[in-house]
């Protein structure tokens, strides 16, 4: 079983930034990363991985974004009469 064996079954893997991965079944989890519940060969997981991974942004610059962009709208609303 190798990286590029045909047979070799991959987890989809995930980190606390949500930017996935494939990691061989027959190894353990490296620390940091959890398994998503999907597994089969590479080919499958890749395509899984291409299909929800939609943002490529990691957690933390996302949830950095989204408060700057509130702080910018709360900025900008007008102010009460």
């Amino acid at each position: 079983m190798s990286w590029g064996d045909e047979t070799t079954v991959f987890d989809v893997v995930i980190n606390h930034e949500e930017q996935y991965s494939i990691w061989p079944s027959y190894k353990p989890i490296p620390e940091g990363w959890r398994a998503v519940g999907k597994q089969g060969p590479k080919a499958d997981c890749l395509a899984y991985i291409d299909e929800v991974w939609t943002d490529m942004r990691p957690l933390s610059l996302r949830r950095a974004m989204a408060a700057r962009e509130a702080e910018q709208a709360a900025g900008a609303a007008p102010a009460a009469s």
